[in-house]
């Protein structure tokens, strides 16, 4: 059992674990509000890169969250970005295969970003787009063959949706994989990167964290691989079988953010 009352630091998947469409789930704004008031805070850990933070800021709004912020979130583009600082790619010319708002933050924090075929490209980076042309996977699987490196900002098979569900990175990707041969590091969920991220950025501990998601292979992994407790909700896209077969364990599991919630009062 994970005792909720002595997390410090909740890390929120939002797409299937606090809302789902435009629905936000019963028992968010309570949720909130109770981490807030036992002196906690949350984090919206998104492995989506579609949207920039300030549209997350507004669609929670229009939700009737009015008072999170810009630093209540972070982005699988954030770590993205992170990633390649570190790793020494700040002059790197990259085809950003995404959405405008995905283009216009790479090239805001100092990336030189094209979304045009060009001779001298160093780098492709993937995310989720929900503006994919034919002429994107074409470019890219142009410049796999041409040999550039290749990463990838999440490997969500999925997007949850009122409807059901529309391909997230992870299955363009594939489709890119079977046409090329080629395979993309990936950034966001499971790797731990965003976990630990976070855990520094605020100055907790693994002790004192959770990580809330609704996906076992992206979230509840992401957890595991970072050591700190994992809630895995069954409001999205998961299901109790996925624990088996993705053989990721999660520390608890709960119906949804309202279950979680009244193991906090």
């Amino acid at each position: 059992m994970i005792d909720l009352k002595k997390k410090k630091l909740f890390l929120l998947d939002m797409d299937g674990t606090i809302y789902l469409g435009d629905h936000l789930f019963d028992g968010t704004i309570d949720f909130l509000k109770q981490v807030k008031a036992s002196g906690g805070r949350y984090l919206f850990v998104t492995n989506n890169s579609s949207r920039s933070v300030d549209a997350y800021v507004q669609r929670l709004l229009g939700m009737g969250i009015g008072f999170t912020t810009k630093e209540d979130f972070l982005t699988s583009v954030d770590a993205t970005i992170w990633y390649l600082r570190a790793h020494g790619k700040q002059n790197a010319k990259i085809y950003a295969s995404g959405t405008r708002t995905f283009r216009q933050q790479l090239a805001e924090a100092g990336f030189t970003i094209t979304d045009h075929l060009e001779d001298d490209i160093d780098l492709l980076v993937s995310g989720f787009d929900t503006e994919l042309t034919f002429q994107k996977l074409e470019d890219s699987c142009i410049l796999l063959g041409r040999g550039v490196d290749w990463i990838a900002t999440n490997p969500d098979w999925v997007c949850p949706t009122s409807y059901g569900s529309v391909p997230d990175c992870g299955s363009v990707c594939q489709m890119l994989s079977r046409a090329t041969g080629k395979e993309p590091h990936f950034i966001g969920k499971p790797e731990p990167d965003m976990a630990l991220l976070s855990m520094e950025k605020y100055g907790c501990t693994p002790e004192e964290t959770v990580l809330v998601g609704d996906r076992i292979y992206t979230d509840i992994a992401c957890g595991v691989n970072a050591g700190i407790d994992t809630a895995f909700v069954l409001s999205g896209e998961g299901v109790p079988a996925d624990i088996e077969k993705f053989g990721v364990h999660p520390t608890e599991t709960y119906r949804d953010i309202r279950e979680i919630l009244s193991h906090m009062l």
